[in-house]
Order: structure tokens, then sequence, then C-alpha cells
């Protein structure tokens, strides 16, 4: 995202296209502001499709991962945030928790979640991946553009 260019301004200047997240995500990650096309998993309690996602290319991307909004355990945690970082994904959006909060702030990746939770998620491979998906007054549509700061989130379409 460019260093001029907030969620902010980009809001103001596309009033009637943007797309603004209506929840409140903790920054978590060491990368404050990001941006890149969509890509999606829905998924509940359990991280398999998030794992294999991030474990492939992302080219500058931001997963959008609906998590349900559960808190009851962690979607993404320091080792597949790790995966993320060394595949080229500009970031995650959870709706959900992660854990590893003081790694994630080490590592140059955009994360905003709901919140944390030390417990690991199970792995049923349950899930889908690069759908539209919806939760906080948007919809996420894989391809449409994710801007994100420290105001929050903006989407645009592609």
């Amino acid at each position: 995202m460019s260093q001029d260019l907030s969620t902010a301004d980009l809001s103001d200047e596309n009033e009637g296209q943007a797309q603004v997240l209506r929840l409140q995500m903790r920054d978590l990650g060491g990368r404050r502001a990001f941006s890149g096309p969509i890509r999606t998993v829905r998924c509940h309690e359990d991280n398999s499709k998030v794992k294999a996602m991030l474990a492939t290319p992302g080219n500058g991307a931001v997963l959008v991962v609906d998590g349900g909004g559960s808190l009851n355990c962690a979607l993404v945690g320091d080792l597949i945030a790790q995966s993320a970082v060394d595949q080229g994904w500009a970031g995650v959006i959870v709706h959900g928790a992660v854990r590893d909060a003081a790694v994630l702030a080490t590592l140059d990746l955009g994360v905003k979640a709901l919140g944390t939770m030390p417990l690991r998620s199970v792995r049923r491979d349950l899930g889908e991946s690069d759908g539209v998906v919806a939760f906080g007054g948007v919809i996420f549509t894989p391809g449409d553009r994710l801007f994100a700061d420290a105001d929050g989130v903006v989407v645009l379409p592609a």
C-alpha cells in the first residue's frame, strides 16, 4: 500500500464502491499497513486449508480467513505465518483467533485477527478455499483488492 494513501482516504475517495470492515480487529503482525488481491479460506476450528494455502506462492496476496468468529482455537500461529512470509504473502485477515502473538509481531507480514488463543486447531482437512466469504459487513471476493492499516480494512472491486 502506498505510504501516503490510508484506508480512511481510500474510503473517502471510493465512497459507494469501497466496502469497510465493521469489526474491531487487532493488529498482530510486524507489517501494520498492507494490501493485495484477496484469496480466501472458510473454515471452522480447523486450519488445514489455511496452512495449505499459505504454503503456496502468495505473490503479494492477502488471505482472508473466515473462521466464523470463533475464539476457541487459533487458526494461524508462528509456523504458518513464517510459511506465509517465505511464500510472499502480504498479509492475513482472520475472522477468529491466532496465537504466538509475540513472534507474529516480528514477522514481515500483516496479521489482523479478532484476538488470540494459545490452543491450536484440529486438522481434519475441512473447509473451502477461494470462494466468496462475508463477515463484518464486507463480501470478500477472490481477486478484489484489500487494503489494511491501523484504521481498519477497506475492500475495492478488482
